[in-house]
């Protein structure tokens, strides 16, 4: 979706890289992942086949977002206490996506050091 490539894409310092051996094209802040596109192949179960967007969250947000929402699912090949994965065509509201990238992108820059923040939002 390209809305939300732009919208990762326009948080400050963010950088998007595509991973080949994973297949999956990402969003960092610093050299840290906050979000990531892949399409998960057979082997990958639950997943399979679906377009998912991964995003870091707050756990008991998490829970609350998964109990919510039959397409938001536990991190793809992430820890899946502190990261959900989007399917895309689950029917999530936008507005409601654009809050995920949104936070997940502060929980992942609030790790850096302040000195650094300070740099990446002075550009």
């Amino acid at each position: 979706m390209e809305w939300i490539d732009a919208l990762l894409l326009s948080q400050p310092g963010a950088e998007k890289d595509y991973k080949a051996e994973w297949q999956w094209d990402r969003y960092l802040v610093d050299g840290r992942m906050f979000a990531a596109f892949c399409q998960p192949g057979a082997a990958h179960r639950d997943y399979a086949g679906r377009r998912v967007l991964t995003l870091k969250c707050d756990p008991v947000r998490a829970e609350l977002l998964r109990a919510e929402f039959a397409a938001i699912l536990p991190g793809f090949y992430m820890d899946k206490r502190n990261w959900i994965s989007v399917d895309l065509d689950g029917g999530v509201p936008e507005d409601v996506l654009r809050e995920l990238c949104g936070d997940s992108y502060r929980l992942v820059f609030g790790k850096l050091t302040k000195k650094r923040q300070k740099e990446i939002l002075e550009g």
